[in-house]
């Protein structure tokens, strides 16, 4: 093979020929003071360097440590391998069509480049890939010219890169393992199962995202207060991987903390900013903490700049709860308020994060405008619910942020089911007389909800102890209400008084403080709180027995 026909037209070739036959035209001109004069002195003496035209090709080929083959016309038959090819796969025979003598660049899909590049005349490169040597290679195509033919061959360059291909997937597969741990921490931090109360039908649902390492730190919580009352819990830690997810554990542990407190829901915001600034001041997080009381059919709510509650009503209308909300928590300096939005039997309410309905081209707006559209047209059981509208959304398993989801419905219950569901109260008025109407009242309406002669005489017994109790250290309004669900019987009294009570050990010789004993030991869970407007609620459980 002649070499010296061959030239590869790569960028900078014209250049520098243009450079070598000006310096031939004008020899003398290095010694017009373009060049030190001692440098043009010791080039004088040495003797000449061989130009780059003059070196045989064979020669420095077959010196090149990188692969070298040379094949021209449109079945690429080899004209040409080096020493380095040779040695990586074997002897290779001149003139025979590289889709015979050359496998191993048909199995890379490097045939087809070999005739992009002739078509076009210009080059192509393949990064990295992996050679039948076991070694990883990046190829790059240049077409070459013989007596001005432009389509004569391709010349390719094989590069070893395996060290670099292994440094970047042991990179790689730590980024791996390190999502891997982001994810499986972030799972064990949620909840494994949730508590499913006696008045609400609850679904939630969580996805990572699908980047490297892109696990964040959403989290979401259902939480069981007492008193047919539930706590619900949806938040966001700002960041990714092991820190965030770490951070949203710690937040979560609190909130659960806080609401055994059973506080507003803008005060237990407040003590998590307090908490956010403490673990990682430069860490903020968003959040949305409700409280559903069926007694009262709405869903009572503060948010610390986290997205707005949707609500769908009985009658298929959406609306959005998004007043009142303060800044993230963690920043400080910010006093919480609660608002609240109604949810009568028949409604479904959604929480969520940002990863729903952010997209990187389209307003946030917009995206929580389509789902609500997305949950105007949704039916079903709120795991359905959250499924299509995780779908709805477009999130797939390589969504570039984490997702969740939490659906809770207050279903209509009618007929049988709905006799299940019942409700008494009794306001409390006068003075010593309205302890025995209350015992009476009590008695007559748990004798109508036919509960077994042990739970009747358990209940009213805990009836006259919380109306004892209020009477004696509440002041009014009072008032008794009774509640049965289907699996358990619930006793309240409130009253004015914001002092709570509390459990104590009464000695033989005081006339009082044993109320709160006895309703605590004859009852399943026993509870007080501060209600809306001044006064408490003190309220007790008794676990129905199951048919």
């Amino acid at each position: 093979m002649n070499f010296t026909r061959w030239s590869a037209r790569l960028p900078g070739t014209q250049r520098r020929a243009a450079a070598r036959t000006e310096s031939a035209v004008s020899p003398d001109r290095r010694g017009d003071g373009s060049v030190p004069a001692a440098r043009a002195e010791r080039s004088a003496d040495a003797p000449p360097a061989p130009a780059v035209d003059v070196l045989p090709a064979r020669d420095v080929l077959d010196r090149v440590p990188a692969l070298v083959a040379l094949v021209h016309g449109p079945d690429h038959r080899i004209g040409y391998v080096n020493d380095a090819y040779t040695t990586a796969f074997g002897t290779r025979p001149t003139g025979v069509p590289a889709r015979d003598a050359l496998p191993e660049l048909a199995e890379l899909g490097l045939l087809p480049l070999l005739d992009q590049v002739l078509r076009s005349g210009r080059p192509r490169t393949l990064k990295s890939r992996k050679a039948v040597d076991g070694r990883s290679y990046t190829f790059t195509c240049t077409p070459v010219a013989e007596d001005g033919d432009r389509d004569a061959g391709v010349l390719v360059f094989a590069t070893d890169v395996t060290d670099h291909a292994e440094a970047a997937e042991r990179l790689r597969a730590a980024e791996r393992r390190q999502r891997e741990t982001a994810v499986t921490l972030q799972r064990s931090l949620l909840p494994q199962e949730l508590e499913q109360p006696d008045d609400l039908r609850i679904a939630a649902t969580y996805q990572p995202g699908g980047t490297e390492a892109a696990v964040g730190g959403d989290w979401y919580d259902v939480i069981t207060l007492g008193g047919g009352r539930t706590a619900l819990v949806i938040g966001d830690v700002m960041g990714r991987g092991v820190r965030a997810a770490a951070v949203m554990g710690q937040l979560r542990t609190a909130v659960r903390a806080y609401a055994r407190l059973d506080l507003p829901p803008h005060e237990v915001l407040q003590l998590l900013d307090g908490l956010a600034a403490e673990i990682d001041a430069n860490q903020i997080a968003t959040c949305v903490y409700a409280i559903h009381d069926p007694n009262e059919g709405r869903l009572v709510y503060a948010s610390a700049g986290h997205l707005p509650i949707l609500v769908r009503d009985e009658n298929g209308v959406v609306s959005r709860a998004d007043e009142p909300t303060g800044p993230p928590l963690g920043t400080g300096g910010w006093i919480h308020s609660s608002g609240c939005v109604a949810l009568h039997p028949g409604a479904t309410a959604v929480l969520y994060t940002d990863g729903l309905v952010e997209r990187r081209d389209a307003d946030l707006d917009e995206g929580i405008a389509a789902l609500e559209g997305a949950l105007a047209g949704v039916t079903g059981t709120p795991q359905v619910v959250c499924d299509r509208l995780v779908r709805s959304a477009g999130v797939t398993a390589d969504h570039d942020d984490d997702v969740a989801v939490l659906v809770l419905q207050h279903p209509a219950r009618t007929g049988p089911d709905g006799d299940l569901f019942r409700n008494a109260a009794l306001e409390l008025l006068g003075g010593v007389e309205a302890a025995p109407r209350a015992r009476a009242f009590a008695s007559g309406v748990l004798t109508s909800w036919r509960f077994p002669a042990e739970l009747h005489d358990l209940g009213v017994l805990a009836t006259s102890e919380l109306v004892a109790n209020s009477l004696q250290h509440g002041i009014p309004p009072m008032r008794l209400r009774l509640r049965r669900t289907d699996r358990r019987l619930i006793i309240e009294v409130t009253d004015g008084d914001d002092h709570l009570p509390r459990r104590r050990r009464a000695e033989p010789g005081d006339e009082s403080g044993r109320g709160i004993a006895i309703v605590a030991t004859i009852a399943s869970s026993w509870g007080c709180r501060r209600t809306p407007g001044g006064g408490k609620a003190v309220w007790c459980e008794f676990v129905l027995p199951q048919e």
